[in-house]
C-alpha cells in the first residue's frame, strides 16, 4: 500500500528537493496529489503508444522511469503487443527498488528491465519506437536539454515518437501567475496539502526544476529534429506533447 505523503510536513531546513528513499517511499501517493489529471494522462499516454508499437519486438524506453508507472500501465494495456520490451532509466536506486516491487512479475518473465542511469550521461540507447519523458526534462540542466533529445532522435525508428511531459510556464505574466495560482488552489483543495507544505516543496524544487515555456519546448524538440509536434493534453501550466520522427 502507498504510504502518505508527510515529506514537507515537518523539516528542519530547506534542502534542494532529492528523489531520495524518503521520497520514494511516498512517491506514488506525492505524484498523484501534485500533478493534476495524473492517472488519466497515464492512460491517455498508454492508448497513444499503442497507436506506434509495431505488432512485433517493439522497443519502449521511459527516461526517468521513477517507480514504474508508466510502464506497468503499458505492459498491462490489453493491445500491448505480446513481444514489446520495456527498459526504464532512473539515476535514483531507491525509485528503482520500488519499480522493481511493482514491476516484478514482468522483471522475472524478461518483458521490463531497470537500468540505473543519469540523464546527463545516459548509455546509448538501442534501436527502439517510443520514448517517454514524464516530468523529467524539467529536472536535466539546461544547458543538456537539446543534446538529450538529439539522442533520443538518433535512437528512435522512423516514425517513432517523444512523448514529453512538463511543467511549462506561460509567456504572458499575468496569465502565468494565473496558472500558478490555480495550481496552487488545486493542491489545497484536491489534494490536501497544506499552504506551508507547498511553500516548503516550492523552495526544495526551486533550483532543481526549471520549467521551459511550451513554445521553448517545442523549439528544442524541432533542433532534435522532429518534423510532427503537437500537445495532446494541457491543463494551467501542465502540458504533454508528442513528437514524431518522420
Amino acid at each position: 500500500m502507498t504510504e502518505q505523503d508527510r515529506v514537507f510536513q515537518q523539516v528542519a531546513r530547506i534542502e534542494d528537493f532529492a528523489f531520495d528513499e524518503k521520497v520514494a517511499k511516498v512517491f506514488d501517493n506525492m505524484v498523484s496529489r501534485s500533478v493534476p489529471f495524473y492517472n488519466e494522462i497515464q492512460r491517455i499516454q498508454s492508448d497513444l503508444i499503442m497507436d506506434f508499437l509495431p505488432e512485433e519486438n517493439g522497443i519502449v524506453c521511459d527516461l526517468g522511469c521513477s517507480t514504474g508507472t508508466s510502464l506497468a500501465y503499458l505492459t498491462q494495456h490489453p493491445k500491448c503487443p505480446a513481444s514489446t520490451q520495456f527498459i526504464g532509466y532512473d539515476n535514483s536506486e531507491s525509485m528503482l527498488d520500488k519499480a522493481r516491487e511493482k514491476l516484478s512479475s514482468q522483471i522475472n518473465t524478461g518483458k521490463v528491465t531497470l537500468i540505473t542511469a543519469d540523464l546527463s550521461a545516459l548509455p546509448p540507447l538501442p534501436a527502439c519506437d517510443i520514448v517517454i519523458l514524464n516530468w523529467t526534462l524539467q529536472f536535466v540542466r539546461p544547458i543538456g536539454r537539446e543534446q538529450l533529445l538529439k539522442a533520443l532522435y538518433q535512437a528512435l525508428k522512423p516514425g517513432g515518437i517523444v512523448l514529453l511531459s512538463e511543467k511549462i510556464l506561460v509567456n504572458d505574466p499575468v496569465l502565468n501567475r494565473l496558472y500558478i495560482d490555480h495550481y496552487l488552489q488545486f493542491k489545497v483543495s484536491q489534494s490536501h496539502y497544506t499552504d506551508i507544505e507547498n511553500q516548503r516543496k516550492r523552495e526544495a524544487l526551486e533550483n532543481v526544476l526549471i520549467p521551459y515555456r511550451l513554445d521553448e519546448n517545442y523549439e528544442l524538440l524541432e533542433r532534435a529534429g522532429f518534423g510532427r509536434i503537437g500537445t495532446y493534453f494541457q491543463w494551467f501550466n501542465f502540458a504533454c506533447m508528442i513528437a514524431v520522427k518522420v
